[in-house]
């Protein structure tokens, strides 16, 4: 390849990269034409991408944006997989095709701008959706208002069942 079209692809990769602050690393080495395209497919439904890339122009592309740690998992054939999505669905749809397959070893990633390892993936992947995390997050907010509501409608829940037993107890006396 010669030096153009290399700063070409350096480019393109810079494009991919930058406004996308997740991406996933893996080694593709043993996956066949049909499990690439199926696994294209699978992240194109997500709203995610793959790419193949070389090590070398990859590294020139992230050259600002790669924290040391992840220069060592651009060894070895290496495919990307990015979303400007949902980062946790894209782990999850790699974690579901890696199991069954047995063809992906994760390399490492970045997920909105913090890079991981390798062994964290399983991690990333067992997360609930942005959707649900902002849900626990909005009943961990809610919970103490809706206690202290709890509480200051007891008495008056108690005072209305204490007239109640009034009111069926005076026709009696009578």
């Amino acid at each position: 390849m010669k030096r153009d079209q290399k700063e070409v692809r350096v480019k393109d990769l810079a494009d991919v990269f930058a406004p996308n602050g997740t991406f996933y690393l893996f080694n593709y080495n043993k996956m066949s034409v049909a499990q690439a395209t199926a696994l294209r497919r699978t992240l194109r439904k997500n709203g995610a991408a793959l790419k193949v890339v070389k090590n070398r122009l990859a590294v020139r592309a992230l050259q600002a944006e790669l924290p040391a740690d992840l220069r060592a998992a651009f060894r070895k054939p290496t495919a990307v997989a990015y979303t400007m999505g949902d980062p946790i669905l894209v782990a999850k749809t790699l974690k579901d095709f890696a199991v069954q397959n047995k063809v992906l070893v994760m390399k490492g990633g970045v997920v909105q701008g913090r890079a991981f390892a390798a062994e964290r993936f399983d991690e990333i992947s067992r997360l609930g959706s942005r959707e649900a995390l902002l849900g626990k997050v909005g009943a961990l907010m809610a919970s103490p208002l809706i206690t202290l509501l709890r509480t200051l409608r007891a008495p008056l829940a108690s005072w209305g069942s204490l007239m109640s037993q009034l009111k069926d107890k005076k026709p009696q006396s009578e």
